[in-house]
Formats: C-alpha cells, sequence, structure tokens
C-alpha cells in the first residue's frame, strides 16, 4: 500500500523540526512548500501504485509518495549517487526534515533506486509541467520569452575502440556462460575461457597502434585478426549455450538465456564493424554501435575544439524568464537545430497559452521558413542570427539594439546549461537506457527548476 503522506508524527518529528528551523537555506523553505502541493504528490503516488494490481489499497504501507518525490528531488538537487543520498539524509537533520522523513527510517539505496525507475520519463515529465504551472500561478515566469538551445548529455561509457567494445563482448558472454554452468551443471556444455587470450590480444594491438610505421600497422592488423577469430568462436559457443537454455524452466536460466540473446547480436555488430573498418578501411558502417551496454549512444559533433567527438544523446532545453527551463526533450536520433524552434515555440504556447513576444535562438536555428513560421505563430520579435546572409537589409536588422540585446539575453542559455550539468549531474546521465536518460535530465531539470523558482520566491519576501 502506497500511502499519499507521512501522517503518524513522532515526538522525534517535532524534536528535530525545532531544533533545524533556522538552519534552513531561504530558497529550501519556498521548494519545501511547493512540494506540498497535492497534485505533485498525486502524480508520485499513482505511478507507485502501478507496481503490482490493488497495491494503492492493500498490503503493509510502503513509503509515502510525499517521501519518495523529495528523496529524488534532493539527490538531483546536489547531484549525488543513491548511496550518498541515503548516506546524507540519515545524518542531516535538516534533510531528514525536508523529506518528511523526520526520526523515521530512512529507504536504502537500493529502494530509491527501485523508487525511480518506478515512476518513469513519462510521470517526471508531468512532474516537470506541474512545476512549471506553479511558477506561473506564482508569477514566477509569464511566458513573455523564449530562448532555446542543445546539448549533448553523454551516456554512462568508456571511450569506445573496437578492440575495447570486443573484449567487453566477449567478458560479458563468458561471464553469462560461467553462471549458466554453475547453476544448470551437468545439464548444459563446458565453458572454455578465452578471456586471458581476449586481453593478450588487446595488449599487443595497443602495442602496435603506437607504431605509425608499415611494419606496425601490419602487426595491428594480425592482433586483430586473432582477436575476431576469438570473438567469433566465444558468441558460436553462446549461441549454443542459447540453444541449450531453450527449454529450461528455471527463473535464472530464462534470464540468462535472454541476457545471452541481447549480447549476441551486438558483439556480432561490433566484429562487422570492426572488419569493415580494420580490413575494409569503412568508417561508417552500417548499425555502428560505440557500447554493448548502451546500444543506443550516438556519435555525435557540435564543433567543440576539446571534444569534437561526443558520446551520448542530444537534448533541447527551451526556458523563459527568471531562468526557468518551460521544456527539455533527449531525442531518439539526432535533429537538426533548425527544425527545433518552431516546435518550441508550439510547445511554449500550449504551455503559456500565447506566443512569447520574443524568441531567441543561436544560428543553428536559423532559416527564412522558421522565421516566417515564428511571425506567423504570433512572435514579435524572432532573433535567431544568420552569419551567412548576403542581405543587406538583414545585416542591418541584426545589427539594431533589440536584436543585439535579445542575443545578449540568449547567451544565458549556454549558461543555464553548463549549471545543469556542473550543479545537477547533467554531463553525464548515470541511469541506464534511453528512458532512464529521459528520467535523469528530468529529474535535474527540476531540482534546477525548483531552486530557481525558491530563489525568486525568497527575494520577493525580502
Amino acid at each position: 500500500m502506497t500511502p499519499h503522506r507521512r501522517r503518524q508524527q513522532s515526538f522525534g518529528d517535532g524534536l528535530i523540526r525545532e531544533e533545524v528551523s533556522d538552519l534552513w537555506e531561504p530558497w529550501m523553505r519556498h521548494a519545501d512548500q511547493i512540494m506540498e502541493d497535492d497534485s505533485l504528490v498525486e502524480i508520485v503516488q499513482a505511478a507507485l501504485s502501478k507496481r503490482c494490481q490493488k497495491s494503492k489499497a492493500r498490503g503493509r504501507p510502503g513509503t509515502p509518495a510525499d517521501v519518495v518525490l523529495r528523496l529524488l528531488i534532493l539527490k538531483h538537487l546536489r547531484d549525488w549517487s543513491f548511496e550518498e543520498t541515503a548516506r546524507e539524509v540519515r545524518a542531516n537533520l535538516v534533510y531528514r526534515e525536508f523529506t518528511r522523513i523526520g526520526a523515521g527510517a530512512v529507504p536504502d539505496d537500493k529502494s530509491i533506486s527501485r523508487f525511480g525507475r518506478q515512476l518513469g520519463p513519462e510521470v517526471v515529465e508531468k512532474l516537470h509541467q506541474r512545476l512549471v504551472s506553479i511558477a506561473q500561478e506564482n508569477k514566477v515566469v509569464k511566458g513573455r520569452k523564449l530562448r532555446v538551445d542543445t546539448t549533448v548529455v553523454e551516456t554512462n561509457i568508456h571511450y569506445p575502440t573496437d578492440s575495447t567494445l570486443l573484449g567487453d563482448g566477449v567478458r560479458v558472454l563468458t561471464r553469462v556462460m560461467k553462471k549458466v554452468r554453475a547453476v544448470a551443471g551437468a545439464g548444459v556444455r563446458s565453458v572454455r575461457d578465452r578471456t586471458r587470450s581476449v586481453q593478450r590480444r588487446l595488449l599487443e594491438i595497443v602495442r602496435a597502434s603506437r607504431d605509425k610505421s608499415e611494419k606496425g600497422q601490419q602487426k595491428l592488423t594480425a592482433a586483430y585478426r586473432k582477436l575476431l577469430d576469438i570473438s567469433s568462436r566465444v558468441v558460436g559457443q553462446a549461441q549454443k549455450f542459447s540453444t541449450q537454455l531453450l527449454y529450461k524452466r528455471r527463473a535464472g536460466l530464462r534470464r540468462a538465456k535472454r541476457q545471452l540473446d541481447e549480447m549476441i547480436p551486438r558483439v556480432q555488430q561490433v566484429m562487422q564493424q570492426t572488419r569493415q573498418r580494420v580490413l575494409g578501411g569503412n568508417t561508417r558502417a552500417e548499425g555502428k554501435i560505440v557500447s554493448v551496454f548502451e546500444p543506443e549512444t550516438e556519435v555525435i559533433r557540435k564543433g567543440k575544439a576539446s571534444k569534437p567527438n561526443e558520446f551520448g544523446k542530444l537534448v533541447k532545453i527551451q526556458e523563459a524568464e527568471n531562468q526557468i527551463v518551460t521544456h527539455y526533450e533527449v531525442y531518439d536520433q539526432r535533429p537538426s537545430d533548425s527544425e527545433l524552434l518552431t516546435p518550441s515555440i508550439e510547445q511554449h504556447i500550449q504551455q503559456f497559452g500565447h506566443a512569447p513576444r520574443l524568441a531567441a535562438a543561436d544560428t543553428g536555428f536559423f532559416s527564412g521558413a522558421n522565421e516566417a513560421q515564428a511571425k506567423q505563430l504570433g512572435v514579435k520579435w524572432v532573433a535567431v542570427p544568420s552569419q551567412s546572409t548576403k542581405s543587406t537589409q538583414r545585416k542591418q536588422t541584426q545589427k539594431k539594439r533589440w536584436f543585439k540585446k535579445a542575443q545578449a539575453w540568449r547567451t544565458g542559455c549556454e549558461g543555464r546549461i553548463s549549471v545543469l550539468k556542473r550543479r545537477h549531474g547533467l554531463h553525464r546521465s548515470r541511469y541506464k537506457g534511453t528512458d532512464g536518460m529521459r528520467r535523469f535530465v528530468g529529474l535535474g531539470v527540476i531540482a534546477d527548476n525548483l531552486r530557481h523558482v525558491g530563489t525568486e520566491l525568497a527575494k520577493r519576501k525580502k
């Protein structure tokens, strides 16, 4: 059973509240009041109640919905891991009061992680929309301005090379087959462990790659051939294991079969792209993957000198006044920035009920069609520069005072993205899969919005 809030108070709760009453940061008091909103808590409770049939009304009481919400937001406010969140809340009286745990027991890190997975990206999006509505109700944001930019949130992978990807695949397949052998015993064939041979080939490749001479390249190609041969044998053995597990009924063996069936095609794809690159010289293999653990990861180039290649997903961040992020989106496949301006304005109209007076973006969002569409939607000033224009009238427009002022305001979007990455950990998603990244980005954006709304309300009180 998932209760709405923690109702029964103890003597320790009152003592904690009294002791820490003057230790709160000013913005935290207002953020605390915002999270008392019934709609926010009901969204979380509805998601947690779907864990199993009738779990909303039956079973022993679980962690209340408002405690789950506050724990997850606090985690992303401070950019903690699940272990750090559980430890810090246990040790800090202010955090105990903020999360409404009081003198009660703090959920462990695995429980907090499970709560986050149960919410899902759609629920996190609903929480974000409700928080923006609360900001509107408090007149923190009115929707008169719009600025938009994109960034890359990296997936939690190591730098991909063909050799290390093959090593990852062999290691995982061998580990799963060993577990199957330990559980099933004589019911399955024996496992030949080739991980030592793979490690030796990896070292050979590292040494050979340092020699740029023709002889060194020949050694590199020979080492890759050996590595591909070993990987092929491991994949063949894994396929035989998967066939043997076809009619096994034990839950552990069925789970192992799913793992094998999931990993085998990925390792085969890595083998194919390695052959094409090393033996055929083709660096653009079809269906290329850069991680056997996060196969949806894309290679994205944003023109950065310090980091020419980024491995992750493209994320759009859309803001209004007072640095409030009104919309975010994680794209399955990277679109062109020029395709995102009109949908951003339409999303703004859906949220606020009217078009912004000013829409600003960088040169990547420019096109004549975008500008015309924005004005048709009701935007009075469209400040999207075009560096390649030859029109005298366009150049004069971009030199006007309002345009320069709008572009100066637009640069704040770069700062917002930087804060999201530095303060809330959005430089790299720690959750698995595309849905995990959507949850990670969404909770980070909610945490940042909550802090800014609380800060703005605290300034007004002064």
